[in-house]
């Protein structure tokens, strides 16, 4: 974008928030990405790669994967590399430490086909598919349920792992609808931020335009 890389992009915002220590994960092209980082010295920042270029594992068996990174016992940020934001990062992640969530995630009021469905407390409780007309309930409450589009950031606490057994290729929005039955998964609105899922040419273009803001 504006002849920065979308990686370089990222690390950059996560640096900026004190992010200095950083697993990425890999699969088409990795050799490239690999090399890009060593040239660039890593961007000062301390990275590890979690190769998945024999078998993607998606964003729940990815997360899997990488589960020995997160030792310390501290919550930890998970940041698609196909999102450029200009959301506050401390913010979100202060808000988790001083809640009960297990997961909170970034979340907007935007047009899409899948939203998560949060209650009055922002509490997930379910998720829906517009085009499908999918609905699952995974949590019952008594308070209309408000759709969110997920934006592709969450803070993590590092005992999810004890609660996933799922094993291979999974998505992480499964875990979260499985867990959201007994524990906390937060909703953090954004819709003050700049946003942009940049997964095609077009919305790369916006982005770019939008690039000095972020």
């Amino acid at each position: 974008m504006n002849g920065t890389t979308l990686l370089e992009i990222v690390i950059n915002r996560l640096k900026l928030f004190g992010f200095n220590d950083i697993i990425i994960n890999v699969h088409h092209f990795s050799d490239m990405i690999v090399d890009f980082l060593k040239k660039n010295n890593n961007f000062n920042t301390n990275i590890t790669i979690s190769d998945e270029s024999d078998y993607i594992l998606d964003t729940g068996g990815g997360l899997k994967k990488a589960a020995w990174f997160f030792n310390d016992k501290k919550p930890f940020l998970v940041h698609n590399v196909d999102i450029i934001s200009n959301i506050n990062l401390s913010e979100m992640y202060n808000k988790h430490l001083n809640s009960d969530a297990i997961a909170t995630l970034a979340v907007r009021n935007r047009n899409s086909s899948r939203y998560f469905l949060f209650d009055e407390n922002n509490t997930l409780c379910g998720w829906e598919n517009t085009k499908t007309q999918e609905i699952k309930i995974t949590k019952e409450t008594n308070s209309q349920l408000t759709q969110y589009a997920f934006s592709g950031i969450h803070v993590i606490s590092p005992e999810i792992f004890n609660h996933i057994n799922e094993k291979g290729n999974f998505s992480i929005v499964d875990v979260y609808l499985k867990l959201a039955a007994t524990n906390k998964i937060m909703a953090f609105n954004h819709d003050k931020s700049l946003w942009f899922d940049v997964g095609d040419k077009n919305k790369l273009i916006e982005a770019g335009k939008n690039i000095n803001q972020i």
